[in-house]
């Protein structure tokens, strides 16, 4: 079996500069993912039922002297048209137990200026990692439950972590994949391939690339997209969001260029998760949305 070269092992931790735990957490039970709570529908207005028309009796026979006559039927009055109900405010959101409220300057930091978002539209949530960081390999599993959960107004995007060296290589490859489709069907399998196969001796883009396409991509387009003018592009990008952002380690959250998380030993992964649903519900309020 492959082994990773210590440089490569250093540099793994080091991405990882803030542990969430004092050990390296194992993969996190499965949580239910925090939803906003449904606003209360107002009340439909009654309808009144409509008046009955009302039936003339029958015309009496008119005397032997007189021809007979049929009485006009009297149309019957309209109903008051009812008041339209007044629209009910907004459920309010339910109180946060202090004890597990996220904590300005622990869990969360507001950023002095905000900054522009990775992408555009909806409230985003970012998540700037590394595939060699063992503390973004524990929050996937974690992730993976709370995503299809999530707000149709909000946008979650990955941002590879650019900090030089293998880093590098590896962002190359995660926009390679992106660019073919194939970032769903790699992504996890690529944190075992790293941190418990060790399929990588230098981590360089060719071997990165061999990795794909052994996943189904075409080895020398993968490669050739690697070293593209627009992969580039998107690495320099995330390397200035992530220097705009402040972010110290891997894993961290920046909402909507606002805000920024990270796990803490006592909280977890779920912590931060728990955590961005409250940033999340923060900025809608604040949009008032």
């Amino acid at each position: 079996m492959k082994r990773l070269l210590p440089l490569l092992l250093v540099l793994s931790f080091a991405a990882c500069a803030e542990k969430p735990a004092e050990t390296a957490p194992a993969a996190q039970p499965e949580a239910p993912a925090v939803e906003a709570p449904a606003e209360t529908a107002a009340p439909a207005a009654e309808t009144p039922a409509p008046a009955e028309e009302t039936t003339e009796a029958a015309p009496t026979e008119a005397t032997e002297a007189a021809p007979a006559e049929t009485a006009a039927e009297t149309p019957a009055p309209e109903a008051p048209a009812a008041p339209e109900a007044p629209a009910a405010p907004p459920a309010p959101a339910p109180a946060l137990d202090p004890a597990k409220a996220p904590r300005p300057g622990v869990d969360y930091e507001v950023m002095a200026e905000p900054q522009p978002t990775f992408g555009q539209g909806g409230i985003e949530v970012a998540e700037v990692f590394a595939y060699t960081c063992i503390h973004c390999a524990n929050l996937q599993p974690v992730l993976n439950q709370w995503k299809p959960n999530i707000a149709g107004d909000v946008r979650f995007v990955y941002v590879p972590g650019v900090f030089g060296g293998i880093s590098d290589n590896f962002a190359r490859g995660y926009y390679a994949a992106e660019a073919m489709g194939l970032v769903e069907k790699t992504h996890d399998a690529l944190f075992r391939a790293v941190l418990i196969e060790r399929s990588f001796q230098t981590a360089s883009i060719e071997e990165i690339a061999d990795w794909y396409a052994k996943q189904g991509a075409n080895r020398d387009t993968f490669l050739s997209t690697m070293q593209s003018f627009a992969v580039t592009a998107k690495l320099n990008r995330a390397r200035q969001f992530a220097l705009r952002s402040g972010v110290q380690s891997t894993p961290t959250m920046i909402i909507n260029g606002k805000y920024r998380a990270v796990a803490t030993g006592d909280r977890g992964m779920q912590g931060l998760l728990d955590t961005v649903d409250f940033l999340v519900a923060k900025e809608r309020a604040e949009a008032g949305q």
